[in-house]
């Protein structure tokens, strides 16, 4: 029975993520926190991930393993590895083929993906020079007001009206956070101009693509509720809820390539 399952590994800066197919059910699932070695991270996950189905005794009874993220060349497993462009359109694509755009907001990067109707990725960007806008960057907001990243994501939506945050570097960000905490500014307020000014950092990385409806986020930012708030606003649409945990995207497209090349069927990748 162990042919039947084809699996995606998405090895992240911050977290390591797998999904296992049955031919096109989701069968299992995992995340982890990411260990300094990406392939102690990859055997992890995806131990943790077979573990969840009896008919599989453990990674080599794979009927096919794709690995994606920035850890993606250190998974000796893995049968090929596809880049995190490509996997993020795959498991868009196979939520919802209605999504015409994604933001993936990851802990080092972010990406702006433009996808074809038939879910091909038509065009992309990415900043990865400036932590300003990535998961990263709300981690350090986060410890800066002493909460966790859900309480920081919550509090913004309290806010009575956003702050302007003006800094475009993430150190002199910080800085200037804590001088309006200083002034007893509301930290809610405070809190919804970050999330402001991280959702305009990505609206003008989309643009770079082209902006066609409906707009989806993945990666870990996509838990962000203030973000996806201000995002919507930037947008002036609403982000299109996806039907499997966002974070898990690159992953389930890895899974969606492993399974086509298992059944013959072309992989196009970006």
């Amino acid at each position: 029975m162990a042919h039947r399952y084809a699996a995606g590994c998405d090895v992240g800066s911050t977290t390591g993520k797998a999904v296992i197919l049955e031919e096109n059910k989701i069968v299992a699932t995992a995340i982890v926190p990411s260990e300094l070695d990406p392939e102690e991270t990859a055997t992890i996950v995806l131990n943790k991930a077979c573990q969840q189905v009896p008919a599989l005794g453990g990674i080599s009874d794979l009927s096919g393993l794709v690995g994606t993220g920035y850890g993606r060349n250190e998974i000796p497993f893995a049968d090929e590895n596809i880049s995190e462009i490509s996997c993020h359109a795959l498991g868009v694509h196979f939520c919802d083929p209605s999504v015409r755009t994604i933001v993936d907001i990851g802990g080092q990067d972010v990406k702006g993906i433009s996808l074809n109707p038939d879910g091909a990725v038509l065009d992309f960007v990415m900043n990865d020079k400036c932590a300003a806008g990535t998961g990263r960057f709300l981690e350090m907001m986060s410890r800066t007001f002493r909460m966790s990243l859900s309480e920081f994501s919550d509090i913004s939506l309290k806010a009575q009206r956003v702050v302007p945050i003006t800094a475009q570097c993430s150190v002199f960000a910080e800085t200037e956070v804590i001088s309006l905490l200083a002034k007893k500014t509301p930290p809610a307020d405070i809190a919804a101009g970050i999330q402001a000014a991280v959702a305009k950092r990505s609206f003008i990385l989309l643009k770079k693509v082209g902006i066609i409806p409906n707009v989806a986020v993945t990666g870990g930012c996509s838990k962000n509720k203030g973000l996806l708030q201000a995002l919507g606003k930037k947008l002036r649409m609403p982000v299109t809820p996806l039907s499997v945990d966002p974070q898990l995207m690159g992953a389930l497209g890895a899974a969606v390539a492993a399974q086509r090349k298992n059944a013959g069927q072309p992989v196009q990748t970006a």
